[in-house]
């Protein structure tokens, strides 16, 4: 939302509830997440990353069948298009930019690959492992818990650059990026059409689909038994 709108701009949604919701849920997970892996609650540490794990999950659905402003379609871009940002020759739309997109596609992937080497890792101690750790060997077990201590680095990395960027976006361009993402809404010229929303059944869908991997995950991914007549 840029400061000193005239007359001629009007509000529309940007962000849609689930979208908004995601985010919001997921800087309170990280930093659980966080909190409990310092004080070393390993069992709370694991739940609540499963509990990530569905809502990065959602997201990645969401990023194919939610809101325009949403899709990996509208945001990801090439990279002429990131150079050309980066100079000032491209004006993006509504949502993220061109760099700030491929910054949430980093973010996601980074997030993915946490959650699935916590999901196989054990505790340094060995008393406590991920609800998939019985799928791999002790050494990829062991593995998996270093690789994920590591690649949190990454995760606040990237964390980090995110408040920067909100940061600037602020003090050097004028522009609000927190209050959209809290009620859903920005300042836009009068002529600009608002982004087509999502469905409540792609959402449904995306929801369910989400919370019954994570479930499945969380239960150590149990197979059904074979039929035996």
């Amino acid at each position: 939302m840029r400061r000193g709108a005239g007359p001629e701009r009007r509000s529309v949604r940007v962000w849609d509830a689930p979208t908004r919701l995601f985010h919001w849920l997921l800087a309170l997970l990280v930093a659980a997440m966080w909190v409990t892996g310092e004080e070393r609650a390993i069992s709370v540490h694991t739940q609540i990353g499963v509990a990530l794990f569905g809502l990065v999950v959602f997201r990645v659905l969401w990023g194919f069948v939610g809101s325009e402003t949403a899709r990996f379609a509208r945001f990801l871009k090439g990279p002429s298009t990131v150079w050309a940002y980066l100079c000032g020759r491209y004006v993006h739309g509504l949502g993220h930019n061109p760099l700030g997109g491929w910054s949430v596609a980093a973010l996601l992937l980074v997030l993915l690959a946490q959650c699935a080497l916590g999901l196989v890792a054990q505790d340094v101690d060995g008393m406590e492992s991920g609800p998939l750790s019985h799928l791999v060997s002790y050494e990829t077990s062991e593995a998996a818990r270093i690789w994920h201590h590591r690649l949190y680095d990454a995760l606040l990395i990237l964390v980090g650059l995110h408040l920067l960027a909100i940061l600037w976006y602020f003090l050097g361009r004028g522009e609000d990026l927190v209050t959209p993402m809290l009620n859903g809404r920005t300042q836009v010229p009068a002529d600009t059409p608002e982004p087509r929303a999502g469905s409540k059944t792609a959402f449904a869908g995306a929801a369910v689909a989400a919370v019954a991997l994570a479930l499945w995950v969380g239960a150590g991914a149990p197979l059904p038994a074979p039929f035996t007549p």
